[in-house]
């Protein structure tokens, strides 16, 4: 696709956008913001991101995506109940930033597997059965790294950012194809901004 081509379509895409998906899009910005701060705000505003896409992927048959913005939103409450837990004694957090295990990575690695390989055995099949427009491999890369960074970031853990930096990448071509412009620009930004929490948390376990 020629530059001139996609910056047409980047305009057509912009001047499109309704109201909701530019409430989704902010509301997940903020969320990765809130995360990268270790604020437990990122929680609440993610509820409103996650709603609203699952709304979003099904109208755009982002299956896959549908599927991942459900887990986000059980995964938030779960995280949510984890990141308020504190120390009667000390007033403080009893969760910590903290990095995987080489056990702990297997299981990043087979739980991604896993999911991928789900994913795209369903998407596979709906394509074929109601759904022409889905694009299996990619969303169910773009799925499988989500959940498996979803399930990370509850707990607090490092390389939860390098699985994110993985979705974010994946995301931005994917929903530009399907029109959803202005989201393909949000994970311009989430990219960016989840290399700056790898970063930023790296920093905080050397403290």
């Amino acid at each position: 696709m020629a530059f001139a081509e996609v910056y047409t379509k980047f305009i057509e895409g912009m001047q499109q956008t309704g109201p909701v998906e530019y409430i989704a899009v902010f509301a997940g910005i903020g969320s990765v913001w809130f995360s990268r701060k270790e604020n437990i705000l990122v929680y609440p505003v993610g509820l409103i991101n996650t709603v609203f896409y699952i709304y979003l992927s099904i109208k755009g048959n982002l299956l896959g995506e549908a599927s991942v913005n459900l887990y986000y939103t059980i995964m938030s409450i779960y995280g949510w109940i984890l990141w308020a837990r504190k120390d009667v004694q000390k007033h403080e957090a009893l969760l910590h930033i903290t990095y995987s295990s080489k056990k702990e990575w297997l299981y990043q690695f087979i739980f991604f597997i896993a999911f991928y390989l789900a994913i795209f055995g369903a998407l596979s099949w709906a394509k074929k059965a109601f759904a022409p427009e889905a694009i299996p491999w990619a969303d169910a890369f773009a799925s499988a790294t989500a959940y498996t960074g979803m399930w990370l970031m509850a707990r607090k853990k490092v390389e939860s950012w390098i699985w994110w930096i993985a979705t974010n990448a994946a995301s931005i071509p994917l929903y530009f194809i399907k029109g959803y412009v202005f989201t393909s620009v949000q994970f311009v930004v989430l990219f960016v901004l989840a290399i700056s929490g790898l970063w930023e948390w790296m920093r905080k376990t050397k403290k």
